[in-house]
């Protein structure tokens, strides 16, 4: 008998959920191991050091590819592991972390700022092709095809931004904020993680914590 190789391959299925809690979830929290050899690793090598320092881009793809497995209720932890940083590497490595995942945060926000202004002034237009299609309705057909377009246009538009670019935009902003919400820790060697009930409601308040920080800072800065 003749075996169809193909169908059992297409036939093959993943284990990507088993996977990402046995390599990261813990106790409804999810760690990222970093294993550096140096402080160099974790910075861009195009950084001019102490005026202009970023990340290294690998690290900000590893951190984005995670925070895309894990699920969006468990809040991050990066562990970074090695025994080659002082106290004064560890502390410009987690605000430099912080800055970026937060600088990474307001480029999405404007994103999305954008995109509902163009949504609006769609709706708005879409709203007023729908009264002058009905305005128009005794017209003959010929003349009727021209207000059609960008009815359809903006009714495309609209379609487009509900079903696919705004899921993808409400996607990027909650993994914005996760990287942006992210606790980073140092360790010498690893260790697996073992959270305990103390250490998870210790981190949610933190987490809390800093968002209502930044949410009283951003109404401070409109009210100026």
């Amino acid at each position: 008998m003749k075996r169809d190789i193909i169908k059992v391959i297409e036939s093959r299925k993943g284990h990507l959920d088993d996977r990402v809690r046995r390599d990261y979830i813990r106790n409804g929290i999810a760690t990222i191991p970093c294993q550096i050899s140096s402080y160099s690793d974790l910075i861009s090598p195009y950084s001019v050091k102490g005026h202009f320092d970023t990340l290294n881009p690998d690290l900000i793809d590893y951190l984005k590819e995670v925070a895309e497995l894990t699920p969006d209720e468990c809040p991050l932890v990066l562990n970074i592991i090695g025994d080659c940083l002082s106290q004064e590497e560890k502390k410009s490595i987690e605000e430099l972390i912080l800055d970026d995942a937060a600088y990474n945060l307001g480029m999405v926000e404007k994103e999305e700022k954008r995109h509902t202004r163009v949504f609006s002034i769609m709706f708005i237009g879409l709203l007023i092709s729908v009264i002058i299609l009905f305005l128009t309705r005794f017209l003959v057909d010929e003349v009727r095809e021209l207000f059609f377009v960008p009815f359809y246009f903006m009714g495309d538009t609209l379609c487009d931004y509900l079903f696919l670019t705004g899921y993808d935009l409400r996607r990027d902003r909650r993994q914005a904020g996760r990287l942006a919400s992210m606790k980073v820790v140092f360790s010498d060697e690893y260790e697996e993680p073992n959270y305990m009930d103390g250490d998870v409601d210790r981190l949610y308040s933190e987490i809390e914590k800093d968002v209502m920080e930044t949410i009283k800072e951003e109404l401070k800065g409109e009210l100026k």
